[in-house]
C-alpha cells in the first residue's frame, strides 16, 4: 500500500515513476524483462484497439529501447497513463461544456490495482476491468476493427453523381449493406439494390427512400478512415459516462434523436423502451449534455414561456398579429417575486409541451415532454426544439416511469392527460436521466452500426482538444 501511495504521488506530480521502485517489478536480476513487462508492452502497442493512440504511451519507443532501470520507470509511467485514459478518457468533458462525467479512479486506487494485477500475473485482465462495462463499448470496439480493415484495403474512390449501379453495388457490399452474394440483375431499377440503399440510409440518419440522392452520395463517399475517427471519438465519450448502476435509467442520444429506457439490472443492449425524440436546434438552442434525476411528471402542463422566446418569437409575432396570444391559448400572468408579467400557455392539446412533461430539475431548465406536432417525428433530422427534448410516445414513457405505481395504468394515464386540470405526480424514487452525444453507435433495435451527423460540432471540438494535448 505504501508503494502504491508513493506511485500515485509521483504520478500526480507529473514525474516519472522512480526507477528504483519500478525496476524490480518489470526486470529480473539480470535486467531482462519479466512476463509482466511483456504484457505491459503488448497492452501499450494495442492501445489503438480502444481508439487510443499508442504514441501517447511511447509504445514503439519502449519496444525499441534496451531495458534498464530508466526504461522500467518509463514503462510504468506510460502504463499508468494508458490505464487512466482507458478508464476515464483523455479529455476532461467539463472543459468542453459537457455536464456528464464519471468520477475518475483515484491515483492511489489505480496504483494499488496495478500492484495487485502485476503480482498475480493478470495485467491484461485489469485492462479489461477498467474498460467501460457497456455492451455498446464492446460493440463499437469491434466496429472500429472492421472499419480499420476497410481503411487498410486501399483507396476509396469518390462515387460520381449519380453513381453507376455496379460501383454502388460494390460500395454497399463493402459496407455490409448489400450481401456479397446478392444477385446482380444489371438493371438500373434493381429492387435488391434499392433495398440496400434504404438500409444504408437508415444507418446514416437519412430519409430511407432507396434513391441515392445528394445526401446519400455524400454519406457513401465518407472514407473508412473518417468513420474510424468517428468511432474513436464515440469510444472516448463512452469513457466519460458514469457506469450503469442497478437502478433503472432513461437516456437520450442527442444526434441520433433517440431515447431508451432500461429496467433495473438490464444491460444497455436490451432496453425496455425505445422511441424517437426531437432535440434543440443546432443553430441557437442546443440541448445540453448532462446527467440528472427525474423526480416528478406533470399531466396537462401549462407552459411559462421563457423570456428569450417571448423576445425573439412572440413579440415579433404579436406585432404582425395582435390576436396571436388568443389563437395560441396564451395569457399574461404574474409570477410571484417577478416584477414583469410572464406569458403562459394554458394546458391542453395545443400546448407546446403536449399533455405531459417529465421533470429532472437542472440549471438549464431542460426536461422531456410531449408535443402537439407529432408530424415532425417523420423528419430524419430532428433538431427543432428550444432545448428541451420532445418524446415521440409520451404515454409509453409515462407508463414506464410509473410502472411501480399499479394505480397508474395506461387508461389512468390517458385519463389524466385528457382531463381538465394539471396534475403533478411524484416518482417513488429519483430516476437517473442521461443526455449524451454519440455520432457512432450500434443501435439496440437492429444491432447495426449507425452514424449521425455532428449537428452541434461536438466531434469537431473533441478532435481539436485531442490535437492540442502535448505528447509525453
Amino acid at each position: 500500500m505504501i508503494r502504491a501511495l508513493l506511485l500515485a504521488a509521483l504520478w500526480l506530480a507529473g514525474t516519472w515513476t522512480s526507477a528504483a521502485l519500478a525496476a524490480p517489478r518489470w526486470l529480473d536480476d539480470a535486467g531482462r524483462p519479466l512476463p509482466g513487462a511483456r504484457d505491459a508492452l503488448a497492452l501499450l502497442a494495442t492501445a489503438g484497439d480502444d481508439g487510443l493512440d499508442p504514441r501517447d504511451y511511447d509504445a514503439a519507443g519502449l519496444a525499441a529501447r534496451a531495458p534498464d532501470a530508466a526504461w522500467a520507470a518509463a514503462l510504468e509511467a506510460n502504463l499508468l497513463r494508458y490505464l487512466r485514459h482507458l478508464h476515464g478518457g483523455r479529455v476532461t468533458p467539463r472543459d468542453l461544456g459537457f455536464g456528464v462525467v464519471a468520477a475518475p479512479l483515484p491515483a492511489a486506487e489505480l496504483a494499488r490495482r496495478l500492484d495487485e494485477a502485476v503480482a498475480a500475473g493478470r495485467l491484461v485482465a485489469l485492462a479489461d476491468e477498467l474498460r467501460p462495462a457497456f455492451v455498446q463499448y464492446r460493440q463499437l470496439r469491434a466496429a472500429l476493427a472492421a472499419y480499420r480493415t476497410l481503411a487498410a484495403a486501399g483507396a476509396w474512390p469518390v462515387l460520381p453523381a449519380p453513381p453507376a449501379p455496379q460501383a454502388l453495388r460494390q460500395r454497399l457490399q463493402a459496407l455490409g449493406d448489400l450481401p456479397a452474394d446478392a444477385p446482380d440483375t444489371g438493371s438500373d431499377d434493381d429492387a435488391t439494390l434499392a433495398d440496400a440503399v434504404r438500409h444504408f440510409q437508415a444507418r446514416h440518419g437519412l430519409a430511407a427512400d432507396g434513391v441515392p440522392g445528394r445526401a446519400t452520395q455524400a454519406a457513401l463517399n465518407v472514407t473508412p478512415a473518417q468513420r474510424v475517427r468517428q468511432i474513436e471519438l464515440a469510444l472516448e465519450r463512452l469513457r466519460w459516462l458514469p457506469p450503469r448502476s442497478a437502478r433503472p435509467v432513461v437516456a437520450v442520444n442527442i444526434p441520433m434523436y433517440r431515447l431508451w429506457a432500461w429496467d433495473a439490472g438490464r444491460d444497455d443492449a436490451h432496453p425496455a423502451l425505445s422511441m424517437g425524440v426531437i432535440v434543440g436546434r443546432a443553430l441557437n438552442t442546443r440541448t445540453p449534455v448532462f446527467a440528472d434525476e427525474m423526480r416528478w411528471l406533470v399531466f396537462r402542463p401549462s407552459w411559462h414561456v421563457p423570456r428569450s422566446i417571448v423576445r425573439d418569437e412572440i413579440l415579433p409575432a404579436l406585432a404582425r398579429d395582435p390576436s396571436y396570444l388568443a389563437r395560441h391559448d396564451m395569457e399574461l400572468t404574474q409570477v410571484p417575486g417577478e416584477a414583469l408579467p410572464r406569458i403562459r400557455q394554458r394546458p391542453g392539446p395545443s400546448n407546446a409541451l403536449g399533455l405531459v412533461k417529465f421533470i429532472f430539475p437542472n440549471d438549464a431548465n431542460v426536461y422531456l415532454h410531449g408535443t402537439p406536432a407529432p408530424r415532425l417525428f417523420a423528419q430524419p433530422r430532428r433538431d427543432f426544439s428550444h432545448g428541451c427534448v420532445r418524446v415521440e410516445d409520451p404515454v409509453a414513457l409515462a407508463q414506464w416511469v410509473l410502472k411501480d405505481r399499479p394505480e397508474w395504468t395506461r387508461e389512468a394515464i390517458l385519463a389524466a392527460m385528457n382531463g381538465g386540470d394539471s396534475r403533478q405526480v411524484d416518482l417513488s424514487a429519483p430516476l437517473p436521466v442521461l443526455l449524451y452525444y454519440l455520432t457512432a453507435m450500434v443501435m439496440p433495435e437492429d444491432g447495426q452500426l449507425h452514424f449521425a451527423a455532428d449537428i452541434y460540432g461536438h466531434d469537431a471540438a473533441l478532435e481539436r482538444a485531442l490535437s492540442r494535448r502535448p505528447r509525453p
